[in-house]
């Protein structure tokens, strides 16, 4: 009898942030192991390219433009998922932006508040509406879901001129800790993954320095960058029944550069 473990037919993903980087990444494996996406984005285009890529796997793939840091944008949004797709047994909290290097001690109320409201409060807002989803499904007899954050290496360093990122991420591990503990009575696990140096959009400035690039190589024991397809394998793996037992847990993917 064929392993049907890692099998996701019949489940549905949202992934915020989906349409790019590591949550197209993430989406990718998900899609592949046949489960149905559902990926948000603030570019139409992006998620409109995103979406005819992740069909090539002959799932369910949905895309809305949706702004996480909108409150009313995500409650609608959510709604207009569940109008498409159903149900949702996983939802990624992925989407999140990143600092814009400035000396702390110069940070604006602006330029704090800019980065907690997607990369935190925007976890808060779609968390609320997937958990109480969850939380409603189990009481009527379909107890299972899954709340995965992507947090990142960031939340565990010293990162200068990133403490408001770097706190954002920070926080969604203690998010994540306390939501297992909540949700666990409903069949729902709560974990969070914390990327290292990833090729993506939002670090091409700093890779694209070399002696920036040299510098944090160096420290990489694999000795290459992560790339979007890194996170497919972590995904499929929550998103299971192989992760039933697997809860509150942070996963480090960052190629070993954290304990070299």
């Amino acid at each position: 009898m064929a392993d049907t473990t890692f099998n996701l037919s019949g489940k549905v993903a949202l992934i915020t942030g989906g349409n790019g980087g590591i949550g197209l990444g993430m989406a990718e494996g998900l899609a592949r192991a046949g489960c149905d996406v559902c990926i948000w984005g603030t570019n139409k285009s992006k998620n409109t390219d995103a979406a005819a890529r992740l069909a090539a796997y002959g799932t369910d793939v949905s895309a809305f433009v949706c702004d996480v840091s909108d409150p009313a944008a995500v409650e609608k949004t959510f709604a207009d998922t569940l109008a498409h797709h159903g149900r949702v047994d996983g939802c990624f909290a992925n989407a999140g932006i990143g600092g814009r290097g400035i000396q702390f001690d110069e940070f604006t109320e602006e330029e704090w508040h800019r980065v907690i409201g997607v990369n935190l409060d925007g976890v808060f807002h779609t968390f609320k509406h997937a958990a109480r989803h969850m939380r409603e499904r189990a009481n009527a007899g379909d107890p299972f879901g899954r709340l995965v954050g992507t947090a990142s290496l960031a939340a565990i360093s010293g990162q200068p001129r990133g403490e408001h990122y770097a706190a954002t991420k920070g926080g969604l591990i203690s998010m994540i800790r306390a939501l297992a503990v909540e949700y666990a009575r409903y069949g729902v696990t709560a974990n969070v993954i914390l990327p290292g140096w990833i090729e993506t959009a939002m670090t091409e400035g700093s890779m694209g320095n070399p002696k920036f690039a040299d510098a944090v190589m160096r420290r990489i024991p694999v000795r290459r960058w992560g790339q979007p397809e890194d996170f497919a394998g972590i995904a499929t793996y929550l998103m299971s029944t192989a992760s039933n037992y697997h809860t509150a847990d942070s996963f480090l993917i960052d190629g070993g550069y954290a304990v070299f």
